[in-house]
């Protein structure tokens, strides 16, 4: 379905247009329509499905331009990583309409920069529960005018230790409210808070279809940030499919990689929906015939393609939708050939995106490195001499043997006449091979599992006032890493103790140093069983119940007058 079929704004449809999509996932054509008809949803989608927009775009829809400047969206992410980039999606959403403000506040930044936010007005508000709960203890985060409160990615927040801040956060909110809730998985804990937090959810979630793609072969690579050209260039360089597609989300992205390829002398063209039916059918027959062997395009703009001899398809950007993952590698393997899927990678969040993808359709995704430019001087030398060797034998060139008498007749040996003509050719060959490392970067989480652990200290406990929630969310939403990648929690008087993934320790400690956990600003090393302030090194395990911030929170509610209605929402009382 396409975004203009779904009853959006001229505003709405223009700014999703801007941002290269034309095409709803099935996620977004599901959701969409009940969240704006004000039913209670549950949505059950993985990372890689756009899920943001199938929230995102109601948000942006439903707010009341009348009420400029009060809260009327909440929506609650389990890490400050997920928070800023969901926030960052609502703004292009509502990109024409200048009305609408969005603002993020979560842990380990500046809560008096989020507060000015708050005070000049934010319509759509995305934040993790933490500092969501701080930001209501402050009284700077005003609640009684939402109107739709959205749990984003919920069965993470519960791993992650957060149920009672969003059962407080959700006691703070007025009863006529719509709650929407996106999770991938349905555990006990998820059925409910929505028994108890929703009035007759719908049920959203994808088909489940076929997998396996057994004919193609799999593969990613994990490239530094800004680096993705460099790597398909290598790639291309390395493997040199006779045909092959490049897959990218959006429009202006196709545009950009084609003339980038074509200006190194790649024979490509680009593919996408704001193409005439006459340049489209050019390029379609340029690539049938082989004039060009290199074809860049959106997943809309490639659906029709019916071609049985393509030997490579290139992800060059995470597909929106994890279906489309499966309707792109099957462009290749066809007639009983045998094909090849590339996945390219930047950052943590493509990597769980890509991970997601690997459990959806149960396929290995098998990891590799970037060939070095030496490796692909090196196979590019070796296929030449191959070819050298193979017309030597043929005797097609015999005829030039004359020039070469001429030339060794004025003083110049034929080793040598030989060596400038390969050189000449080698140079030719490899002039377009970029500078590339594929080193690893400490920065990346391949989806593949890892094994050990090791165990960090961090210098704030008992005396800070500090529960195991609050360690976990700032684990989670400085790292990037998800909850359940931590493992235990002990509490201290004066220091805290986690156990972390032994391959990340160095990432977590490097992440972490420096910032603020419940206001106190913390130190953080590799536990060695003594403390950072006196060294003594206490052993004692914290036994003390960690209900203090509940009981704190209930404070602040009685304070102002409120008890729990139904559906878990507010009633203020009158005296």
């Amino acid at each position: 379905m396409l975004f203009t079929e779904l009853g959006l704004s001229d505003e709405t449809v223009k700014a999703v247009a801007d941002m290269g999509f034309e095409e709803a996932t099935e996620i977004q054509a599901k959701t969409i329509p009940l969240i704006l008809a004000g039913k209670d949803v549950i949505g059950r989608s993985h990372t890689g499905t756009g899920k943001t927009a199938a929230f995102g775009i109601p948000a942006v829809e439903m707010t009341d331009r009348s009420l400029r400047g009060k809260t009327r969206t909440l929506i609650l992410c389990p890490t400050r990583e997920l928070a800023l980039q969901v926030c960052e999606e609502i703004k292009k959403f509502s990109a024409f309409m200048p009305w609408i403000h969005t603002c993020a506040i979560y842990g380990g930044a500046d809560i008096e920069k989020q507060i000015v936010q708050l005070k000049r007005g934010a319509e759509i508000v995305v934040g993790t529960p933490g500092r969501v709960m701080d930001h209501i203890s402050r009284n700077t985060l005003k609640l009684e005018n939402i109107r739709m409160v959205v749990l984003d990615e919920a069965d993470e927040m519960l791993n992650m230790g957060f149920r009672e801040d969003i059962e407080t956060i959700l006691g703070f909110i007025p009863n006529e409210r719509q709650t929407v809730l996106f999770s991938a998985t349905m555990p006990e804990q998820i059925m409910a808070l929505t028994e108890r937090y929703q009035r007759s959810p719908v049920i959203v979630g994808t088909e489940q279809r076929s997998r396996t793609v057994e004919s193609v072969e799999q593969f990613y690579f994990s490239v530094p940030m800004g680096r993705k050209t460099d790597a398909l260039q290598m790639l291309l360089l390395a493997y040199e499919p006779k045909l092959s597609m490049v897959f990218c989300n959006t429009k202006r992205m196709v545009d950009e990689l084609s003339e980038q390829l074509v200006s190194k002398g790649f024979r490509a063209a680009g593919l996408h929906g704001d193409m005439k039916q006459s340049g489209r059918n050019q390029v379609l027959d340029a690539f049938k015939s082989g004039r060009i062997n290199i074809l860049i395009a959106t997943d809309v703009a490639a659906r029709g393609i019916d071609i049985d001899n393509v030997d490579a398809v290139f992800n060059y950007d995470i597909p929106q939708d994890i279906e489309y993952y499966i309707h792109r590698i099957g462009r290749t393997g066809r007639a009983g050939k045998t094909g090849k899927a590339y996945t390219i990678v930047s950052g943590r969040k493509q990597i769980a995106a890509l991970n997601e993808i690997s459990k959806y359709t149960k396929a290995r995704i098998e990891r590799r490195e970037i060939p070095s430019g030496d490796e692909v001087s090196a196979a590019k030398i070796s296929a030449l001499n191959e070819k050298i060797k193979n017309l030597a034998d043929s005797g097609k060139y015999d005829r030039f043997t004359e020039n070469i008498s001429e030339l060794a007749a004025q003083g110049y040996p034929a080793e040598k006449i030989a060596a400038v003509l390969l050189g000449m050719k080698i140079t030719e060959e490899t002039k377009n091979i970029p500078e590339f490392s594929s080193a690893a970067h400490k920065d990346q989480r391949s989806p593949e599992k890892r094994s050990g652990t090791a165990k960090i200290e961090i210098s704030v406990g008992r005396r800070n006032k500090i529960a195991p929630n609050f360690i976990l969310g700032a684990l989670a939403e400085t790292t990037g890493l998800p909850g359940k990648s931590f493992g235990k929690i002990d509490i201290y008087d004066s220091f805290t103790t986690v156990e972390v993934p032994e391959d990340e320790k160095e990432f977590i400690i490097g992440s972490m140093t420096g910032t603020k956990i419940n206001g106190s600003k913390i130190k953080i090393g590799l536990y060695k069983g003594k403390t950072f302030d006196n060294g003594r090194g206490e052993r004692r395990r914290n036994e003390k119940s960690f209900n203090d911030r509940g009981r704190n929170v209930k404070k602040i509610r009685n304070s102002r007058g409120y008890h729990r209605g139904s559906h878990g929402g507010t009633e203020k009382r009158h005296h």
